[in-house]
């Protein structure tokens, strides 16, 4: 069982940076592929970010958040990180950070593959 809390929402103006974090309980969070996933009212929720292992594991990064955003992790601490840099209105959601055994590591982007969630974070960025 792995439980997920996120933190570092926020409000921003646009072109402005926010830092989230997601912090992972249990002494297995390495062997979890993590990922962030975000949800506008009204939207599905969609793919922002993931990344396999640390220390130069994959990263994997929605078209619309490429160049802007930059996923790490820190093991040590059991924290992931998404770090949003250059931040547009159309960024505003609710964040999830979510974990995918790295056993069974497949579609990164598909959400069903993922077995834990947080409860998510606001962030909303103002034009």
């Amino acid at each position: 069982q792995v439980q997920l809390v996120e933190s570092g929402g926020g409000l921003v103006q646009a072109g402005g940076s926010l830092r989230l974090s997601c912090a992972a309980s249990g002494r297995t969070f390495s062997r979890y592929a993590m990922g962030w996933f975000r949800q506008t009212p009204g939207k599905e929720r969609e793919f922002v970010a993931a990344i396999t292992w640390s220390g130069g594991g994959n990263t994997y990064y929605a078209d619309s958040v490429k160049g802007r955003f930059t996923i790490s992790r820190d093991n040590a601490r059991n924290t992931v990180y998404l770090q949003m840099n250059s931040l547009k209105p159309e960024d505003t959601a609710v964040y999830y950070c979510a974990a995918q055994p790295l056993s069974r590591f497949g579609d990164y982007d598909l959400q069903a593959l993922y077995d834990y969630w947080g409860q998510g974070t606001q962030v909303t960025v103002s034009s």
